[in-house]
């Protein structure tokens, strides 16, 4: 019988509470983390919205900045929104010069592209793979994608407006990032796409070591 996955959130600035109360709805055990060993422990993790350069800052001195780049690039699943997409990216513009990142997402990131807080918005965004209609996005002082590489997966972009077209929602791997903060509508379907990324990653694993058990010596 498989184990429920247990899914950490990054929790050193940002609106942790929010993702930490849906995991659980979607049968993840939800953990926060903040030390290296608090993340070795984890089968995924989510990087919540906030201020990306605070939280950048803050994992350096907490130690977990390399843990984390290195846990990416070791296939980790990562769910970032908002700010959590500007620490996955590899890329950033508009971005102070000793901003920092995880990186792992092939994609080049504008910081606040739809401007300041006083223009958060609400939009409709049909998100490709997802089943039940367009997601209801909540934008605040939110990143957009300027460009992604070839192993990218673009999910969802605006539609209509002066940002019509703008990348706001990709996927590469077991890295799913959002423009928008799906923790604040009731809907689910985003974490529910992740947790399922989370499950397939620890099956796979399982399989793996179960070949490797099976392998005379």
């Amino acid at each position: 019988m498989s184990r429920e996955p247990v899914v950490g959130v990054l929790a050193l600035q940002g609106d942790v509470r929010e993702h930490l109360a849906i995991l659980p709805e979607l049968g993840a055990e939800a953990v926060t983390v903040r030390r290296p060993e608090e993340l070795a422990a984890v089968d995924g993790l989510v990087i919540p919205g906030g201020e990306s350069t605070t939280m950048a800052r803050l994992a350096a001195r907490f130690g977990l900045l390399e843990p984390l780049r290195a846990a990416v690039a070791g296939g980790l699943p990562v769910y970032g929104s908002c700010a959590g997409m500007i620490m996955l990216a590899d890329r950033l513009l508009d971005a102070p010069p000793d901003q920092v990142t995880v990186g792992g997402l092939d994609v080049t990131v504008r910081r606040n592209a739809f401007g300041r807080q006083v223009d958060s918005f609400e939009s409709e965004v049909a998100l490709e793979g997802l089943p039940g209609g367009p997601v209801h996005a909540v934008f605040i002082r939110a990143p957009w994608v300027e460009q992604a590489g070839e192993g990218v997966q673009v999910l969802g972009r605006v539609v209509g407006g002066p940002a019509d077209g703008r990348i706001v929602a990709v996927r590469q791997e077991n890295l799913v990032a959002t423009s928008f903060h799906p923790e604040l509508t009731g809907d689910r379907r985003v974490h529910a796409l992740f947790v399922d990324i989370v499950r397939r990653h620890l099956a796979e694993r399982a399989g793996v070591a179960g070949e490797e058990k099976g392998q005379p010596s």
